[in-house]
């Protein structure tokens, strides 16, 4: 072999690794990215260690999150009220409210 040629194996087994270290690099990027867990070297996925903070922060979330959608619900009651009284014809309307109001005193 000559020396072109022992240079030529040397660069062309360079290049492989640095693709094969590239490409892990990405594939790890995309895992963390689409929030798939990391692995280990034999394959078992790495989760995140749970502490007492982020278990409380959870809970505290969930709770805002649940009276959020409670007060959302209440907001479409309402626009669909509104919806339906923009919508409605004049006569139908005050027959309604005046439904509403009750008898007179």
């Amino acid at each position: 072999m000559t020396a072109e040629q022992v240079l030529l194996i040397i660069f062309s087994g360079m290049f492989v690794g640095v693709l094969g270290i590239g490409g892990w690099v990405y594939t790890t990027r995309l895992r963390i990215t689409n929030g798939y867990p990391l692995e280990t070297s034999w394959g078992k996925p790495i989760y995140p260690k749970a502490d007492q903070e982020a278990v409380e922060r959870i809970r505290l979330l969930s709770q805002e999150n649940a009276q959020l959608r409670a007060e959302l619900g209440a907001i479409k009651d309402r626009l669909i009220t509104v919806e339906r009284i923009v919508t409605d014809t004049g006569a139908s309307l005050d027959r309604e409210i005046e439904s509403l109001r009750g008898p007179a005193n």
